[in-house]
């Protein structure tokens, strides 16, 4: 697990333009950002993994935030930033993410790779695939899952993903090592 120090390093500046832009106040950006690192600094230890800080810091920024629109109402509502993310940084990601799904699909075994393609691709029924592969609904249910497992395997060996409150991607990163998918 990180220290605070390097946290406060790493994550200082761009923290403070995320809430700078949010509440437009650089005094109140300033306040706000010293309550998240002290949360930051209290709930560390409840972090399980490590590879998942980022988007661990930036909720629980935007949960200060959000607490101190709750203080400090006025006629205003929530700034829409903190409901919903950028639409431009969400659509751009699941775009540049839907190139490699069939590079991906295309690496499972024959007879998952078929099934997964039915169902997740062409929108078959499981039903429907089940007689079309003359499987039972059970078998094919279970390729589906074992396809979807394998697909999220290749999918964490190559990129690091973020997700928004209703767990919708939202950014991913590529790892140091290159995707022989994309």
């Amino acid at each position: 697990m990180e220290n605070t120090e390097q946290i406060w390093q790493d994550y200082h500046a761009k923290l403070f333009g995320f809430i700078r832009g949010r509440v437009g106040d650089s005094t109140v950006a300033d306040d706000i950002l010293q309550e998240v690192f002290l949360k930051i600094y209290a709930k560390i230890d409840t972090l399980k993994e490590s590879s998942k800080i980022q988007s661990w810091i930036y909720q629980i920024t935007r949960n200060a935030i959000i607490d101190h629109y709750r203080t400090h109402k006025k006629l205003q509502g929530l700034p829409e930033s903190l409901s919903m993310p950028e639409k431009d940084s969400t659509d751009q990601a699941r775009q540049e993410m839907s190139r490699c799904l069939r590079p991906m699909i295309n690496s499972l075994p024959d007879h998952i790779r078929e099934t997964v393609i039915l169902s997740e691709i062409e929108g078959l029924k499981q039903k429907e695939v089940a007689v079309k592969q003359e499987l039972s609904v059970p078998g094919v249910k279970k390729r589906i899952q074992r396809g979807r497992s394998m697909m999220k395997e290749i999918m964490l060996k190559c990129c690091q993903f973020e997700f928004d409150h209703q767990g919708k991607m939202i950014e991913y990163d590529s790892k140091d090592s290159c995707c022989d998918h994309c």
